[in-house]
């Protein structure tokens, strides 16, 4: 309802008042002057139109004010989460350079003169100096690939060629193996274990620098495997009998200081054909020791939940229950030896036999016509007491029962002593025979990788 004076002779405002219902028109003509108008609402809807207009101001000031507080506090969390989740990162790389510089000290201070050798220190190499040296790890540089990294081939400024081992980041186990090489093989030296140049570590990128061996794998010998090897002749010349029985001395020997005359007595845990590298002169050499342990002065046997290794080269009491021990490299070097005899991998079948490499040898063993499993490209051409010889304590190191195997110091001496009596060897484990109407047990595919077999407790 509106009402106003109504009588406008006595002055602006006049005397009394009239009131009238409905819309209100503005009909101004001149807006100096003129009457006081009085509006007359319900007290409720009077607080509301305040509660409103107060409302809409308060709005006016948070979006002049409290907008540009909220963006800059949204900022300036954005900036302190972003710097917490890069400060953990620097302080976990820091720790891990710390653990990694301390087990360097560790193991230099526990290791005698004679194990460190005269050089010592590794050459740390920056990644640019890598990326530039495998051509950005380019695929034509890819030597290989293992179970925790590929391998490249590089070349230094200086001319040096190199082996870079660029570890998985992927990887669970990638700096446990890193740590593992650098620790080992740095302070290892030995003519029949591979040289370590130096490592990088950049961030997530873990990478060693090896010398580089232009002969790859003994894998690629005894297996065909090598391009140039065109035929059995070609073999037969880059790898007689003489080669190879001085590749299975250099592999002993490799072993024989890893387990015996080395301070630390170090468990390989995954010898097999492609981790022994030949140089130009085809002598061998043992690498990746990723998998390695190392067993204190009255260690013999420890235990483990996560087996590693390579079907095939495992021994029983490893892949079964976890066991590891000198024996078990015993028995991987077992393998290698009756496979750089017979040119054959121990997980394969051929159409002369039903079984896989060391169920052949038995049974030729047992049948004595051990000399059977032969290379074929060797010809005649071997000498027949040696092939015997090794055949024999091949077979010696395969055995079920790692008691019975022998020690690597009596491998060295049975090998150098053609006229010792030697035990008769139990039969080995791991025989598998194919089935007439099914699927064999060869494990092809996964044959040559590094595998995890996590057990249960």
């Amino acid at each position: 309802m509106g009402y106003a004076s109504a009588d406008i002779s006595k002055g602006a405002e006049g005397e009394g008042c009239i009131t009238w219902h409905g819309d209100i028109i503005d009909t101004r003509t001149f807006t100096d002057g003129g009457q006081s108008f009085y509006i007359r609402v319900d007290s409720d809807e009077l607080a509301k139109n305040s509660s409103k207009r107060l409302q809409r101001s308060r709005t006016k000031q948070f979006l002049v004010i409290g907008m540009p507080m909220i963006v800059a506090g949204i900022f300036l969390c954005t900036f302190i989460l972003c710097y917490i989740r890069k400060k953990p990162a620097k302080r976990d790389e820091a720790e891990v350079g710390f653990s990694f510089t301390n087990s360097l000290k560790s193991l230099k201070g526990s290791l005698t003169e004679k194990d460190i050798g005269e050089n010592t220190d590794l050459h740390v190499f920056d990644l640019s100096t890598i990326t530039i040296a495998t051509d950005s790890f380019s695929h034509s540089n890819r030597l290989g690939e293992g179970g925790f990294g590929t391998v490249y081939k590089g070349k230094l400024l200086n001319g040096q060629e190199v082996a870079v081992k660029r570890l998985s980041q992927s990887s669970g186990q990638g700096m446990q193996e890193f740590k593992n090489e650098v620790t080992l093989i740095a302070k290892l030296q030995h003519r029949n274990l591979v040289r370590l140049l130096g490592y990088c570590f950049h961030k997530k990128e873990k990478m060693l620098v090896y010398e580089y061996l232009p002969n790859k794998g003994l894998d690629s010998f005894i297996f065909g495997l090598f391009s140039d090897l065109q035929s059995n002749h070609e073999k037969a010349i880059l790898l007689d009998w003489k080669k190879r029985f001085q590749i299975i001395n250099g592999i002993v020997r490799g072993l024989l200081y890893l387990h015996h005359d080395s301070r630390l007595r170090i468990i390989h845990r995954d010898l097999k054909a492609s981790n022994v590298l030949l140089d130009t002169s085809l002598n061998p050499k043992i690498s990746d020791f990723g998998m390695a342990k190392i067993f204190g002065g009255d260690e013999d046997e420890a235990k483990t939940r996560r087996v590693v290794g390579t079907y095939g080269y495992m021994s029983p009491e490893y892949a079964m229950q976890g066991l590891f021990s000198l024996k078990s490299d015993v028995f991987s070097f077992g393998i290698l030896v009756l496979e750089i005899i017979s040119g054959r991998k121990n997980n394969s079948y051929s159409n002369e036999s039903s079984v896989n490499l060391i169920g052949h040898v038995w049974d030729l063993w047992k049948q004595e016509k051990p000399l059977m499993v032969v290379d074929s490209s060797l010809g005649d051409t071997f000498d027949a007491h040696e092939v015997l010889l090794c055949i024999h304590v091949g077979l010696l190191c395969v055995q079920e029962l790692a008691a019975d195997r022998p020690t690597m110091t009596d491998v060295a001496f049975m090998l150098s002593n053609h006229e010792t009596m030697l035990p008769p060897p139990n039969q080995p484990a791991f025989i598998f025979r194919q089935l007439k109407y099914g699927r064999d047990c060869d494990v092809g595919s996964v044959y040559d990788e590094t595998i995890t077999i996590l057990q249960a407790r």
